[in-house]
């Protein structure tokens, strides 16, 4: 067969020559052996082969770059385009293209290695590209500090050799694109609090059409599997008036569940949600999202210890919700925390009066000095119900910080403090994997 191509391959090209309108001329003449084409270009009707003279060892194969690799190799790129229904593992150095709204269904687990790159397609409404646990189904995807799991869209051109060189900043990607994939979500069975106290709900940023969109139940232990290690890029593509999806979402995901070492950069959404659920977090950074950094909904009963938000782009730093219906799981918890305000974020921490949040280990810093302080903190300490305190700040110098933290400094829970000399907040040192670390956005706010 391959010697009857060769046959065929000069034999059509010259018929297309020589069928040629003889209006058509060319300036150019071809070199002996070549042929021309109706756009005047030259080429080799019988190219060399580039691999010819290599041969591999037995069981191996040439790849396309004329490389011996192992017959039955994985493929370094692969396209997911339909739901994932048994085990799977997504191996280093390979790039995985979500070609859509891809779900791990109830009863499959999907493995991710260290340093693996996934990209989400371009898409627009319910087409948008995201990557969906069910409830029922697990994740195991837990990077390392050193090879980190990287989610983003296809349009970044950061690949597995990077990431395996020590190099998580993208070569064309600037750090406050947004809108261009969806996101990760995981969905569990752990307790909610909604109207009408109903058992389970269906997550924003799915259609209701989407069974896997389900999420919520009574196991407060519930285990969707571990998220270590993760940076999700560039996401939250709006499915529809005013429901996009977040750079991570968690619905009704149970404490049998490990996340630890994530980052969200430059969401169009939020940045991290929780919606009930009983998961806890660990070592958490969300910057330049478009609308709220870390926001809790439906009666959220976990904590977030050791995290940062940084330079909201129109949102607030914190959105805290509470419950729904009359569910209420006792109190939520942000510990050893920092807030880097900037010039465009809208409420510093944006309270409900009923919501289970305490805040405590907090500094806020970074705020502007034309930002209206009256929008700064919405109803201090929710519901009361939760412990709130031992807070430090540094404003510019003038400003009317008795309005700005009103609430906190008539509680006695507000510090002031020079530019980066709290003594409290995050340990901002973990976070020298990612790309806040990598480019020197955390430096330059002092942390």
């Amino acid at each position: 067969m391959e010697n009857l191509i060769k046959v065929l391959i000069p034999f059509t090209l010259l018929l297309f020559v020589t069928s040629c309108s003889s209006d058509n001329e060319c300036d150019n003449e071809c070199p002996a052996g070549t042929v021309q084409l109706l756009d005047c270009s030259c080429i080799d009707p019988n190219p060399t082969d580039p691999c010819v003279g290599i041969t591999c060892p037995q069981g191996q194969v040439l790849n396309a770059d004329c490389e011996c690799v192992d017959e039955g190799q994985p493929e370094t790129t692969i396209k997911v385009s339909s739901n994932i229904t048994s085990d799977v593992t997504w191996t280093s150095g390979q790039t995985v293209i979500l070609a859509g709204r891809i779900a791990v269904e109830p009863g499959a687990t999907l493995t991710i290695e260290p340093g693996t790159c996934i990209k989400g397609e371009f898409g627009a409404g319910a087409n948008s590209s995201a990557l969906i646990i069910a409830r029922g189904a697990k994740i195991n995807a837990c990077g390392t500090a050193s090879a980190p799991i990287i989610m983003t869209t296809v349009a970044d051109e950061i690949t597995p050799e990077m990431i395996a060189a020590g190099n998580f900043v993208s070569p064309n990607m600037e750090a406050d694109v947004n809108g261009l994939w969806g996101g990760l979500i995981v969905l569990g069975n752990a307790p909610i609090s909604i109207e009408g106290d109903m058992p389970n709900a269906q997550i924003e940023g799915i259609p209701t059409s989407d069974s896997n969109g389900t999420y919520g139940g009574s196991d407060e232990d519930d285990n969707s599997g571990s998220m270590c290690y993760i940076s999700i890029r560039h996401g939250g593509t709006n499915i529809g008036e005013g429901n996009e999806i977040n750079g991570l979402t968690l619905g009704g995901v149970g404490s049998g569940t490990t996340i630890n070492n994530i980052e969200v950069v430059a969401n169009q959404d939020d940045g991290i949600e929780w919606f009930g659920g009983t998961v806890s977090a660990e070592n958490v950074l969300v910057w330049n999202c478009a609308d709220d950094g870390l926001d809790t909904d439906q009666a959220w009963n976990g904590s977030c210890n050791n995290w940062i938000v940084a330079l909201p782009q129109g949102g607030s730093a914190m959105e805290l919700d509470g419950p729904e219906g009359s569910l209420t799981q006792g109190c939520n918890s942000f510990t050893n925390g920092a807030i880097y305000c900037g010039s465009a974020i809208d409420h510093i921490i944006d309270w409900d009066d009923d919501t289970n949040t305490g805040i405590t280990n907090l500094y806020i810093f970074g705020v502007d000095s034309a930002y209206g302080a009256e929008a700064g903190i919405e109803s201090f300490g929710g519901d009361g119900n939760c412990t709130s305190g031992s807070w430090e700040y540094t404003v510019p110098a003038g400003y009317d910080v008795s309005t700005l933290l009103s609430g906190a400094i008539a509680a006695g829970e507000a510090t002031e403090v020079s530019m980066n000399g709290n003594g409290i907040g995050p340990d901002a040192s973990v976070f020298g994997w990612t790309l806040g670390g990598q480019s020197g956005t955390l430096s330059s706010i002092g942390l």
